[in-house]
């Protein structure tokens, strides 16, 4: 096992400059670039003067050449500086990762929290009216629009009754709370986001849970547990549940790219100042530094949820074993 660790960590610098090259290439695909924002919009901007900010920025030798001078600086950690604003790329995604992980954790955390429960409680009593209530629940949570039901609850919740802000992470007056003022304004700002973003993900995990202990204490084994006159709590909890989790364990190393790629969607509608609205704005200012800045971050993320899970299946079952 150890052997297929090691090889593992180091495939992930191999596969990570593949992702990127890729990426780097597919860019270079779409229309225009970053010098399109920075002249378009100035009609004062001869062609000579756009000539030498497209020479500025190196756009003008092949894209080949101009990722193999972004992958030296990329090993460095050094993203270069962004064409919008001029301001480094790794310093613009420090200031807005810690948002963005605040946010994803809180919602991985109420997503696990709920839905293992929901999906043992629910295999142990199949076909019982809390079963067919949490099927309901979960279709009802893979068919709504995930934007729809924020514009819904941000109407509802912050115009109608104003009971929660709609947008940002903090209020206006921030500054001139107290220390718990400021850890309630916080919250107040999460509620929404982090509500939406759990409600999705807590339908499909239960629903992994529900299936994995339903296959599971079907097993020979757990009747032979029953048949000893072990009592079902120690049936449930200690035999079965540590079986059934084989597949969310899968599911939780996967989770890891969703703190950022996830975050897009649900940042953008609540002005969310997070990785995922830096990269939506850098889509559409087609800045490419930070596109790739965010890119290499999900991808990191990916790598490191696949190599965790993989890390994770040892530990909850020990009969699993990877040949050397």
């Amino acid at each position: 096992m150890i052997h297929y660790f090691i090889r593992r960590l180091i495939l992930i610098p191999v596969m990570l400059i593949g992702i990127t090259f890729l990426s780097f290439g597919i860019m270079q695909l779409a229309p225009g670039d970053a010098t399109d924002m920075l002249t378009s919009m100035n009609v004062k901007v001869s062609p000579d003067a756009k000539a030498r900010i497209v020479n500025l920025y190196g756009l003008d030798k092949p894209w080949y050449e101009r990722y193999g001078y972004w992958l030296s600086y990329m090993v460095r950690l050094d993203f270069g500086r962004s064409a919008k604003d001029d301001k480094p790329v790794m310093k613009k995604i420090m200031e807005r990762l810690p948002a963005t992980l605040l946010l994803q954790i809180s919602a991985l955390f109420f997503i696990f929290l709920f839905a293992l429960p929901i999906g043992i409680i629910s295999a142990v009593k199949q076909d019982s009216v809390f079963d067919k209530s949490m099927t309901v629940f979960v279709f009802i949570g893979y068919s709504v629009p995930t934007f729809g039901l924020a514009l819904l609850l941000m109407i509802l919740f912050g115009l109608k009754l104003g009971w929660l802000p709609i947008s940002g992470l903090r209020s206006f007056y921030y500054e001139d709370l107290t220390f718990f003022g400021r850890i309630w304004d916080i919250a107040k700002h999460l509620v929404l986001p982090v509500f939406i973003s759990a409600f999705t993900g807590l339908a499909g995990i239960s629903r992994y849970m529900r299936n994995g202990m339903l296959e599971v204490i079907r097993q020979d084994y757990i009747r032979t547990a029953r048949a000893k006159g072990l009592t079902e709590n120690v049936v449930i909890y200690k035999h079965a549940l540590r079986n059934a989790l084989l597949p969310i364990v899968t599911i939780l190393g996967l989770t890891l790219p969703s703190l950022i790629g996830g975050s897009f969607i649900f940042e953008t509608i609540f002005a969310y100042p997070g990785m995922g609205r830096l990269g939506y704005d850098a889509i559409m200012a087609r800045d490419t530094n930070v596109i790739m800045g965010v890119g290499v971050i999900v991808a990191l993320l990916t790598l490191a949820g696949n190599f965790l899970a993989d890390m994770a299946y040892g530990c909850v079952d020990p009969r699993i074993r990877y040949s050397k």
